[in-house]
Protein backbone atom coordinates (compact mmCIF):
# COMPACT_ATOMS: atom_id res chain seq x y z
CA UNK A 1 0.00 0.00 0.00
CA UNK A 2 1.40 3.33 -0.90
CA UNK A 3 1.85 5.89 1.72
CA UNK A 4 0.86 9.77 0.77
CA UNK A 5 3.05 12.74 1.83
CA UNK A 6 1.27 15.40 3.13
CA UNK A 7 1.70 18.69 0.89
CA UNK A 8 0.23 21.01 3.52
CA UNK A 9 -2.06 21.51 6.15
CA UNK A 10 -4.49 24.43 6.81
CA UNK A 11 -6.67 25.19 9.01
CA UNK A 12 -9.52 27.64 7.82
CA UNK A 13 -11.63 29.55 9.79
CA UNK A 14 -15.37 30.17 9.75
CA UNK A 15 -16.13 32.90 6.77
CA UNK A 16 -12.72 32.76 5.42
CA UNK A 17 -11.57 30.51 2.64
CA UNK A 18 -8.99 28.91 0.81
CA UNK A 19 -7.96 27.62 -3.42
CA UNK A 20 -5.60 25.11 -4.49
CA UNK A 21 -5.26 22.59 -6.35
CA UNK A 22 -4.85 18.63 -5.20
CA UNK A 23 -2.54 16.79 -7.77
CA UNK A 24 -3.78 13.81 -10.13
CA UNK A 25 -3.66 10.99 -7.37
CA UNK A 26 -3.58 13.18 -4.64
CA UNK A 27 -5.72 13.67 -2.48
CA UNK A 28 -8.43 16.12 -0.31
CA UNK A 29 -9.05 15.46 3.48
CA UNK A 30 -12.03 17.81 5.09
CA UNK A 31 -11.99 17.48 8.69
CA UNK A 32 -15.33 19.56 10.62
CA UNK A 33 -12.94 19.71 13.55
CA UNK A 34 -15.68 21.08 16.42
CA UNK A 35 -19.44 19.05 14.41
CA UNK A 36 -21.99 20.72 12.34
CA UNK A 37 -20.06 22.60 10.19
CA UNK A 38 -20.67 23.54 6.64
CA UNK A 39 -18.51 23.32 4.30
CA UNK A 40 -18.92 24.75 0.61
CA UNK A 41 -16.42 23.67 -2.30
CA UNK A 42 -16.24 24.14 -5.95
CA UNK A 43 -13.99 21.93 -7.80
CA UNK A 44 -12.73 22.42 -11.60
CA UNK A 45 -10.25 20.78 -13.88
CA UNK A 46 -6.69 22.78 -13.43
CA UNK A 47 -5.82 22.22 -16.54
CA UNK A 48 -9.80 24.00 -18.13
CA UNK A 49 -11.61 25.42 -15.39
CA UNK A 50 -14.58 25.89 -17.66
CA UNK A 51 -14.94 22.18 -16.88
CA UNK A 52 -15.97 22.09 -13.54
CA UNK A 53 -18.38 20.14 -11.31
CA UNK A 54 -21.93 19.77 -12.03
CA UNK A 55 -24.51 18.52 -9.13
CA UNK A 56 -26.82 18.03 -11.99
CA UNK A 57 -24.39 15.11 -14.03
CA UNK A 58 -23.07 13.96 -10.86
CA UNK A 59 -26.46 13.33 -9.08
CA UNK A 60 -27.89 11.53 -12.64
CA UNK A 61 -24.90 9.44 -13.06
CA UNK A 62 -24.72 7.78 -9.75
CA UNK A 63 -28.61 7.97 -9.05
CA UNK A 64 -28.76 9.55 -5.51
CA UNK A 65 -29.04 12.98 -4.45
CA UNK A 66 -26.41 12.75 -1.56
CA UNK A 67 -22.70 11.99 -1.84
CA UNK A 68 -20.90 9.73 0.04
CA UNK A 69 -18.21 7.03 0.00
CA UNK A 70 -17.62 6.05 -3.95
CA UNK A 71 -19.33 8.99 -5.08
CA UNK A 72 -17.77 10.40 -7.96
CA UNK A 73 -17.74 14.41 -8.74
CA UNK A 74 -18.72 14.63 -12.40
CA UNK A 75 -18.31 17.39 -15.04
CA UNK A 76 -20.86 18.74 -17.04
CA UNK A 77 -18.76 16.77 -19.49
CA UNK A 78 -19.11 13.18 -17.71
CA UNK A 79 -15.14 13.89 -16.46
CA UNK A 80 -14.94 12.40 -13.52
CA UNK A 81 -12.92 15.23 -10.99
CA UNK A 82 -12.51 13.38 -7.77
CA UNK A 83 -14.29 10.63 -5.92
CA UNK A 84 -15.20 10.19 -2.25
CA UNK A 85 -12.81 7.42 -0.98
CA UNK A 86 -13.38 7.49 2.98
CA UNK A 87 -16.20 9.17 4.42
CA UNK A 88 -16.69 9.35 8.55
CA UNK A 89 -19.80 11.25 8.68
CA UNK A 90 -22.30 9.76 6.16
CA UNK A 91 -23.62 11.58 3.69
CA UNK A 92 -23.41 15.35 1.90
CA UNK A 93 -25.04 17.94 0.54
CA UNK A 94 -24.92 19.32 -3.34
CA UNK A 95 -28.46 20.81 -3.92
CA UNK A 96 -28.94 23.31 -1.21
CA UNK A 97 -26.49 25.58 -3.01
CA UNK A 98 -24.46 28.29 -1.13
CA UNK A 99 -25.70 31.31 0.99
CA UNK A 100 -25.57 34.64 -0.53
CA UNK A 101 -26.39 38.42 1.08
CA UNK A 102 -29.48 37.89 -1.09
CA UNK A 103 -30.99 34.35 -0.27
CA UNK A 104 -30.37 35.68 3.14
CA UNK A 105 -32.77 38.46 2.79
CA UNK A 106 -35.18 36.19 1.45
CA UNK A 107 -35.19 33.62 3.74
CA UNK A 108 -34.36 35.20 7.24
CA UNK A 109 -35.01 38.90 6.66
CA UNK A 110 -33.34 42.21 5.52
CA UNK A 111 -31.76 42.38 8.64
CA UNK A 112 -29.72 39.64 7.52
CA UNK A 113 -28.19 41.87 4.48
CA UNK A 114 -25.00 42.39 5.14
CA UNK A 115 -24.07 39.37 6.97
CA UNK A 116 -21.08 37.66 5.43
CA UNK A 117 -22.16 34.96 3.26
CA UNK A 118 -20.13 31.73 1.11
CA UNK A 119 -20.62 33.60 -2.04
CA UNK A 120 -19.01 36.32 -1.26
CA UNK A 121 -16.09 34.15 -0.20
CA UNK A 122 -16.20 32.24 -3.36
CA UNK A 123 -15.65 35.44 -5.32
CA UNK A 124 -12.57 36.37 -3.12
CA UNK A 125 -11.16 33.22 -3.20
CA UNK A 126 -11.76 32.41 -7.26
CA UNK A 127 -10.34 36.19 -7.80
CA UNK A 128 -7.09 34.59 -6.32
CA UNK A 129 -7.19 32.09 -8.40
CA UNK A 130 -7.31 33.47 -11.90
CA UNK A 131 -11.06 32.64 -11.88
CA UNK A 132 -14.09 35.40 -12.58
CA UNK A 133 -17.42 35.59 -11.02
CA UNK A 134 -19.00 34.12 -13.79
CA UNK A 135 -17.19 30.74 -12.95
CA UNK A 136 -18.92 30.35 -9.79
CA UNK A 137 -21.15 27.15 -10.44
CA UNK A 138 -22.42 23.63 -8.66
CA UNK A 139 -21.20 23.64 -4.86
CA UNK A 140 -20.87 20.73 -2.59
CA UNK A 141 -21.98 21.17 0.99
CA UNK A 142 -20.01 18.99 3.10
CA UNK A 143 -21.37 17.58 6.42
CA UNK A 144 -24.48 19.90 5.24
CA UNK A 145 -27.81 18.52 6.12
CA UNK A 146 -30.48 19.27 3.48
CA UNK A 147 -33.49 16.50 3.50
CA UNK A 148 -35.56 16.68 0.60
CA UNK A 149 -38.94 16.11 1.29
CA UNK A 150 -41.61 14.08 -0.68
CA UNK A 151 -42.71 16.95 -2.51
CA UNK A 152 -39.51 17.50 -3.89
CA UNK A 153 -38.50 20.65 -1.80
CA UNK A 154 -35.50 21.00 0.35
CA UNK A 155 -35.18 22.31 4.04
CA UNK A 156 -31.74 22.88 6.08
CA UNK A 157 -32.07 20.65 9.48
CA UNK A 158 -29.33 19.95 11.74
CA UNK A 159 -25.75 18.71 10.65
CA UNK A 160 -25.08 14.69 10.90
CA UNK A 161 -21.74 15.03 11.62
CA UNK A 162 -19.63 15.56 14.53
CA UNK A 163 -16.23 16.59 15.94
CA UNK A 164 -13.67 15.07 14.16
CA UNK A 165 -15.70 13.31 11.43
CA UNK A 166 -13.77 13.83 7.81
CA UNK A 167 -14.35 13.37 4.37
CA UNK A 168 -11.46 12.57 1.67
CA UNK A 169 -11.53 12.63 -1.50
CA UNK A 170 -8.81 11.48 -4.41
CA UNK A 171 -8.64 13.27 -7.04
CA UNK A 172 -8.79 11.91 -10.52
CA UNK A 173 -7.10 14.26 -12.43
CA UNK A 174 -5.32 17.76 -11.53
CA UNK A 175 -8.50 19.93 -9.62
CA UNK A 176 -8.81 23.38 -8.24
CA UNK A 177 -10.50 23.51 -5.43
CA UNK A 178 -12.56 26.88 -3.95
CA UNK A 179 -13.45 26.07 -0.27
CA UNK A 180 -15.85 28.78 1.55
CA UNK A 181 -16.33 27.64 5.46
CA UNK A 182 -19.17 28.21 5.63
CA UNK A 183 -20.33 31.26 8.00
CA UNK A 184 -24.33 30.61 7.98
CA UNK A 185 -25.76 31.96 11.32
CA UNK A 186 -29.48 31.48 10.45
CA UNK A 187 -29.95 27.96 10.00
CA UNK A 188 -29.00 24.67 11.57
CA UNK A 189 -25.82 23.98 9.18
CA UNK A 190 -23.56 25.33 11.45
CA UNK A 191 -25.59 24.60 15.12
CA UNK A 192 -25.77 28.41 14.88
CA UNK A 193 -22.25 28.75 15.99
CA UNK A 194 -19.73 28.41 12.97
CA UNK A 195 -16.41 26.82 13.55
CA UNK A 196 -13.27 26.12 11.74
CA UNK A 197 -12.52 23.34 9.57
CA UNK A 198 -9.12 21.70 8.67
CA UNK A 199 -7.83 20.33 5.20
CA UNK A 200 -4.92 18.12 4.59
CA UNK A 201 -3.84 17.60 1.08
CA UNK A 202 -1.41 14.74 0.40
CA UNK A 203 0.06 13.56 -2.73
Amino acid sequence: MTTLAPLLTVTVQPGDGWHGVVPAGGRLRIVDLHGNQAVDSLFFDAADPTNRYSAVDTIREQGAVYLTVGSTLLTQRLDPLLTIVEDTCGRHDTVGGACSQESNVVRYGEHTRHQHACRETFIRQAVAAGLGIADLTHNVNFFMNVPVTSAGGLSFADGVSAPGKYVELQAHRDVLVVISNCPQLNNPCNGYDPTPVELVVTA
